[in-house]
């Protein structure tokens, strides 16, 4: 089988040679010098270069225009490419997800609108240019949500008070979100009601439209903390049959059929609130812990499915002796222009027996100027584990409550270090 990656992820975080057999495909690789760099040296396949100044999709159109030649399958491990694959495999006419479909899982405003109409609740929303038309008058009251459609991370997501102060900031300009203070960027927005609860999230596989791996996780913070500067994380907690019988119809009315899936809910009044889903696997340590409870690589089985092997029949029984499992990271972006110079109160979680990976910066390292969950680029990542979910919760409170990070300025640059 001839296959097109859309490369993006770096490959340690996907490992494509757990799912695909290089030696048995012919597999190509399009992506940055970047991406392309993360590719083992001895793995058998075509590296092709992009400039990485367009949409992949783009790219990729126009080296095959140059180079005609036909794919079996055209895959993306990254969220921010599916779409882009999805339109260079209609462009080639090769089998898998097509646009529509795609874009289901991809738009905020478009998978709330589905899930909504299979019956499910989600917060009340409307898109921007919709919002203002209405100057604010919305059937909820108190915090308000604006978000970007296709946004990832809490990036450029903001909280209000109230939907007429949400208003007034878009409407003034004051958002301090460069594209939407221009007036440029509105329809890539939408605003929603704040729901209150614990959120969760729920990763797992799909293969035609059959959940096959299932597991339910609760955070520790949030992902818009995370993105002010707050430390966040996750443990693991009993998947019940209400709950796998909700995802389904969740993922069913998004047309999530095949691979992994990252699906996030508050749950408010002991009802779960959809809030988003991915056809890709959760960032930070999820698909690391997600095989520590259930033996599955996710990106593995799902690159088989991907592929069209049936996978129901082959997956790994779950470890014995189960255990509860969460992953933990402490931000470094809010401190950007800095290095760090190590954590305060770290000592006793850094050697303590629950945990399963701790990985630091080492000291002199800059902290990174954008938001990432990534093992050595933030101050801190991990994996820890317990008995029960309130052990792996209690503890990782308790890490959180206790570090702080030490920093010190950025040496100016020399005159020798300044590019020319």
């Amino acid at each position: 089988m001839k296959i097109l990656i859309l490369h993006r992820v770096p490959y340690f975080k996907i490992e494509y040679h757990r799912g695909i057999d290089h030696d048995r495909h012919e597999v190509t690789y399009f992506g940055t010098d970047r991406a392309l760099a993360t590719l083992p040296p001895d793995l058998r396949c075509e590296r092709v270069s992009r400039p990485g100044t367009r949409p992949a999709f783009e790219e990729a159109r126009t080296w095959l225009a140059q180079r005609p030649r036909t794919f079996d399958r055209v895959i993306s491990m990254s969220e921010y490419e599916l779409l882009d694959a999805a339109r260079l495999r209609e462009h080639l006419g090769v089998a898998g997800a097509p646009v529509d479909q795609v874009a289901l899982a991809r738009d905020k405003v478009l998978m709330k609108q589905a899930v909504h109409e299979a019956g499910l609740r989600v917060p009340r929303f409307l898109p921007v240019p919709r919002f203002l038309q209405l100057d604010g008058r919305v059937p909820w009251h108190g915090h308000t949500v604006l978000k970007p459609h296709r946004g990832a991370s809490s990036e450029d997501v903001l909280v209000f008070d109230t939907p007429s102060q949400a208003a007034a900031a878009i409407t003034e300009g004051r958002t301090g979100i460069a594209g939407l203070d221009a007036g440029t960027h509105l329809e890539e927005f939408e605003v929603e009601e704040f729901v209150s609860g614990p959120v969760r999230h729920y990763d797992g596989l799909v293969q035609g439209g059959e959940v096959l791996v299932l597991t339910a996780s609760q955070y520790v913070g949030t992902c818009l903390t995370y993105a002010q500067g707050l430390p966040m994380g996750s443990f693991q907690i009993p998947v019940t049959e209400r709950t796998r019988s909700w995802v389904s119809r969740a993922l069913a009315a998004v047309r999530i059929e095949d691979g992994s899936f990252h699906l996030e809910a508050i749950v408010h009044e002991g009802e779960p609130v959809f809030l988003e889903v991915g056809n890709r696997v959760g960032g930070a340590d999820v698909v690391a812990t997600v095989e520590l409870a259930t033996g599955v690589h996710l990106p593995s089985y799902e690159l088989r499915v991907l592929l069209g092997e049936p996978v129901a029949g082959t997956l790994p029984q779950p470890p014995a002796g189960r255990r509860r499992y969460g992953w933990f990271v402490h931000p470094g972006h809010h401190l950007a222009g800095r290095t760090f110079h190590g954590l305060r109160g770290a000592a006793e979680f850094r050697t303590s027996p629950r945990v399963i990976a701790w990985h630091e910066l080492p000291p002199g390292a800059p902290l990174p100027d954008h938001i990432t969950y990534q093992a050595g680029e933030t101050v801190l990542a991990g994996i820890v584990s317990g008995d029960t979910p309130e052990e792996t919760r209690d503890w990782m409170v308790g890490l959180f409550d206790s570090l702080s990070v030490r920093t010190r300025p950025a040496a100016p640059l020399t005159s020798e270090q300044v590019p020319a």
